[in-house]
């Protein structure tokens, strides 16, 4: 896949800049807009995915193989409300499956749009270590989280406490020491989008579509000192495949958390 960074068509001043400092940080060609749509600039250029610099904000453009835009942007609005709900007194299936509480170190595996990272921050108060694997979604997404502002001090807060890793999971785990973490989680719910899911359905041309192995299960388990948990459609052959026994979900909820525990 080919990338390019660029800005909006009558973006000048910052946005210019802001794009020709994520080209240079990414390794990837920087392009003057020059009004022409991203269509033109994606065939004229060849790239899949272009980073666009829009005043303080950065965007991910995916191409499909119909020519369609999809466009990613970060905002903390579905970690904003399950906080929200949280505060109000309702349950959180995934810090629920987790058992978490403040003081727990999370490894992310699966960071996307980054909402559970900001949700499992907020709970344990501790930094958590997001992984992901597309270097330009976790560069978007990195940025959003250092420097999206509010008026929620706890929730950007929460934000600031996410460590981003652009790399493989895999290789996160094969490195990380025995007990490193409380929890490990694992979210590979873009590989099979639910219709409904308007932001999971943008994401997934830039999304890991890989199964989670065997292998990313046991090292998990070694590196874990409390959970591994993983998410999953409800009717998912995958937690047999990989050894999960015990789930936390609604009954009629179209998914699970599929829960190991290792302590």
């Amino acid at each position: 896949m080919r990338a390019i960074a660029t800005t909006g068509r009558r973006e000048q001043g910052a946005a210019i800049k802001l794009a020709i400092e994520a080209a240079r940080d990414l390794g990837i060609e920087y392009v003057e807009r020059r009004r022409r749509s991203i269509e033109e600039l994606a065939r004229e250029f060849g790239a899949d995915e272009i980073i666009v610099a829009k005043k303080n904000s950065l965007r991910l453009v995916t191409i499909d193989e119909n020519n369609s835009e999809r466009e990613i942007f970060f905002h903390p609005s579905t970690a904003h409300l399950r906080i929200k709900m949280m505060r109000a007194g309702a349950t959180d299936r995934m810090i629920e499956a987790m058992n978490l509480t403040a003081g727990m170190r999370i490894l992310d595996c699966t960071l996307g749009l980054g909402s559970d990272a900001i949700v499992s921050s907020y709970v344990s108060r501790c930094e958590v270590t997001a992984v992901e694997i597309n270097p330009l979604l976790a560069y978007v997404i990195e940025r959003g989280l250092r420097t999206f502002d509010g008026d929620n001090q706890r929730v950007l807060e929460a934000m600031r406490r996410v460590k981003v890793i652009a790399a493989d999971y895999i290789d996160v785990l094969r490195a990380e020491s025995d007990n490193a973490f409380d929890v490990v989680y694992f979210d590979p719910m873009f590989r099979h989008a639910l219709e409904r899911s308007c932001a999971v359905n943008v994401i997934r041309l830039a999304a890991d579509h890989r199964r989670v192995t065997t292998e990313a299960i046991a090292e998990a388990c070694r590196v874990a000192r409390h959970r591994v948990v993983l998410k999953e459609n409800a009717r998912s052959l995958e937690f047999d495949r990989l050894g999960f026994k015990n789930f936390v979900g609604g009954r009629y909820s179209p998914i699970k958390y599929g829960v190991l525990t290792v302590d």
